[in-house]
């Protein structure tokens, strides 16, 4: 696995066996040394993408910023990267369009775009670091106004992960972003290397859709079997009740 994510392996079993309140528990944080990963969404005004590939591109986005040549030990990234993950795994999403999503992309980052029926779905993630010292271009974007319309993406392409959405949560574009982005980083820490490999090679590319109840069932069975899939379990900063389970990722044999 990649070194920089060996910390969230090696928890993340511990993680799903704490009672909620302890996930949430921030009581000992200095507000000064929060540290999450913005990711910008863009949302033009005249022609915003569908939901379903912005989730798409975020997943992929932030779990592409981990697995970068500079997040690896001795890159220019490695430092903040593994200081976040080895943290809580907070990320804050904004929405940006025009002059605002193009100041972003001068920033340290990775830009994911996925292809849906409306055009491009863009998600640029951005190197993790303080939120204190969030740089302007990033401050001054706003966190409110990234909801999208439900939309029918159909059957996932065979042979992809697949990021399953709870039925029964409903979720912020905002907020879903973020969770989906969670659950490619525990995926890939959790992957044999042969196929996160592959994933690699892939281009990270990965489908996110929204469980029926009984999928959503069969997905929590998968899950307590070591089944190919991981669970996101949210610490209940907004939206969500702590503990929550978000969304799972699960991977084809």
């Amino acid at each position: 696995m990649p070194e920089v994510l060996a910390p969230l392996a090696a928890r993340y079993v511990d993680w799903l066996r704490l009672p909620a309140a302890a996930t949430s528990d921030t009581s000992g944080e200095d507000p000064a040394l929060v540290r999450a990963m913005p990711m910008v969404l863009r949302v033009e005004r005249a022609e915003p993408p569908g939901r379903t590939p912005l989730l798409e591109a975020a997943a992929s986005a932030a779990v592409a910023v981990c697995l970068d040549p500079r997040s690896a030990p001795g890159g220019e990234w490695y430092d903040e990267v593994s200081r976040w993950v080895g943290g809580r795994i907070r990320k804050v999403t904004r929405r940006a369009r025009g002059a605002h999503w193009a100041a972003v992309q001068q920033l340290p980052g990775v830009t994911v775009a996925v292809r849906g029926d409306s055009g491009l779905a863009e998600v640029r993630a951005l190197v993790p670091g303080l939120v204190s010292e969030s740089p302007r271009e990033v401050s001054r974007l706003q966190i409110a106004g990234t909801d999208l319309p439900p939309d029918e993406p159909g059957e996932p392409v065979p042979g992809l992960p697949v990021i399953w959405l709870n039925p029964a949560v409903e979720l912020t574009v905002g907020k879903a972003a973020a969770q989906v982005g969670h659950a490619t980083m525990i995926m890939a820490a959790a992957l044999p290397a042969a196929r996160l490999a592959q994933w690699r090679a892939d281009g990270l590319r990965c489908a996110v859709r929204v469980a029926t109840p009984q999928g959503w069932r069969a997905v929590l069975d998968a899950a307590a079997g070591g089944r190919s899939t991981v669970l996101v379990r949210d610490a209940g900063f907004t939206e969500v009740a702590p503990g929550t389970v978000t969304c799972a990722a699960h991977w084809p044999a």
